[in-house]
């Protein structure tokens, strides 16, 4: 999905504080068109070279606890628009009606299974559809629930100008999120008020300094975090 007119945009990006980064962005529409040429031939050769382990994980998630095989959630990407994110399920059946929309360490709701997949980020591997689906990118922010997104301020909302991502900057340094979060009285807040705002730096100077060159080092970046 490319860069729309600034004009076409939905009112809701439509400020100066965005303005900035879609200045930036448009000069850029090449490397964008190369990056979706990217996601579209990546996913469709990985979705291939990936079908027997995700059927085997499948296998697994089915057998190990009640409940579908995938997790699919309400999440915002380009322009605000919502999708419903594909993910492998890790948690116990209805999780989401269990508790909050972020994870702590040690989270009950988390399946047997579901804790290995979390562990080494498999229960991603579906997203695999949604990048080629248009909805997601390998790297860009990742996609938040819709009650979250309401909170970002104007500059935050610059984000929306790309596809979410599978992976990110600040995926990376957060990537114990889970453990941050273990204790807090009020998870939601917490995230809202701390983590959020501190993901949200990292995205917007990803933003900032895109290149296919910065979407590559990240990438290499997520897979040895992965193997460490």
């Amino acid at each position: 999905m490319g860069l729309c007119r600034y004009e076409d945009l939905p009112r809701g990006l439509r400020h100066p504080e965005v303005k900035e980064y879609y200045d930036l962005l448009a000069k850029k529409k090449g490397q964008l068109a190369v990056k979706r040429a990217f996601d579209v031939v990546m996913s469709v050769v990985m979705l291939c070279m990936l079908a027997v382990p995700m059927t085997v994980i499948a296998v697994l998630i089915a057998t190990d606890s009640p409940g579908g095989v995938f997790f699919r959630q309400k999440r915002v990407t380009t322009n605000g628009k919502i999708f419903r994110i594909h993910k492998f399920r890790t948690m116990c059946k209805d999780a989401d009606k269990k508790g909050s929309a972020v994870t702590v360490s040690g989270d009950a709701r988390v399946t047997r299974i579901g804790a290995f997949l979390r562990k080494y980020r498999l229960d991603e591997l579906p997203q695999l559809i949604d990048v080629l689906a248009g909805d997601m990118s390998f790297v860009g922010t990742r996609p938040e629930v819709p009650e979250y997104v309401k909170k970002y301020t104007k500059e935050m909302r610059a984000t929306l100008l790309l596809p979410a991502g599978i992976t990110s900057e600040a995926s990376i340094a957060y990537k114990d999120e889970a453990e941050l979060l273990d204790g807090a009285e009020d998870t939601d807040a917490v995230y809202i008020q701390e983590i959020l705002p501190a993901k949200m730096a990292y995205n917007l100077q990803s933003l900032r300094e895109f290149s296919l060159w910065n979407d590559a080092k990240t990438m290499v970046r997520t897979v040895l975090e992965v193997i460490k």
